[in-house]
């Protein structure tokens, strides 16, 4: 349903929004069938970013998954999650390069990468040779918020997460909402991109400058973590071959619900990022 607010029509995600997405898998599926994700992610201290997110993958039905790593999360990524296949960089805290980009179907970066000058000329580096829509969140965005130019070459259509601070570090101050929604609107027409701003009534916005409020979450989501399970989802949902903009609204709506879910035996003091992944499989089950 299309609402107004003070200055912007906007469309509300409900369920049935996704139910029209999400499909069943076709009984004749294998594992290739729903994509191969890489997540690059984690630094020496933040490797826990790093599982979150790439369990989320797991979760969200993609059918492959490798995960880039500096040496230091080697043990801790292959103990954590077996069913991913690990590529190690050179350095041993940070990552500094990034593997042949060419097999996958989805690529999320940025969960606990940190900012260290050699991850920075990395992801540089990154940006300008993939070209498949990325999914960026956290320190990536941080970094190109440091070097706005990096903006021009992010491949069309790929998906911006930040929360409300990383925003502002994007695209400068701003004194309420409707200056923060202008704002993310002209972004995502200027550079033809998705965006996410995390929060309390997740907005999102499309490459036309469609603006989508998620329906589902709750306060007990405001957690370490809970933006590394978001980055998981939808990476997870592209890989299995949702378009970016779809995986996006999905991923946004499945996220929240299980958090819903999570609340209703948890309650929301207690919940943390874990639970988010936990849960997700209840929240495709009340979809699908």
């Amino acid at each position: 349903m299309k609402k107004e607010s003070k200055n912007f029509a906007f469309h509300t995600i409900k369920v049935d929004d996704i139910k029209s997405i999400l499909k069943k898998r076709p009984v004749d599926s294998h594992k290739r069938t729903f994509g191969h994700a890489l997540m690059m992610s984690g630094s020496k201290g933040m490797m826990g970013a790093c599982v979150l997110s790439s369990e989320a993958i797991l979760r969200s039905g993609a059918g492959l998954l490798t995960i880039y790593i500096p040496k230091a999360g080697e043990l801790i990524v292959q103990t954590s999650i077996p069913e991913a296949m690990v590529i190690v960089d050179s350095n041993e805290n940070h990552i500094q390069s990034f593997p042949d980009l060419s097999k996958y179907s989805a690529i999320g970066v940025g969960p606990g990468i940190g900012t260290a000058s050699k991850t920075k000329n990395a992801i540089a580096d990154f940006i300008n040779h993939v070209s498949i829509p990325t999914i960026f969140d956290a320190d990536a965005l941080n970094i190109i918020s440091q070097n706005k130019e990096l903006l021009q070459h992010i491949p069309h259509e790929s998906v911006l997460t930040p929360h409300e601070r990383e925003f502002e570090r994007l695209v400068g101050s701003f004194d309420n909402i409707n200056d923060r929604t202008e704002l993310q609107k002209n972004l995502s027409i200027q550079y033809q991109i998705n965006i996410l701003v995390k929060g309390p009534q997740t907005c999102m916005t499309n490459s036309t400058g469609d603006i989508f409020i998620n329906s589902t979450g709750n306060p007990g989501m405001a957690t370490g973590g809970s933006g590394d399970v978001l980055t998981g989802i939808i990476t997870g949902l592209v890989a299995r071959g949702l378009s970016p903009f779809n995986a996006m609204i999905s991923g946004a709506y499945l996220h929240g619900l299980s958090g819903d879910i999570a609340r209703g035996f948890l309650g929301e003091e207690s919940m943390t990022a874990q639970d988010l992944v936990d849960y997700l499989g209840q929240s495709f089950l009340k979809v699908i």
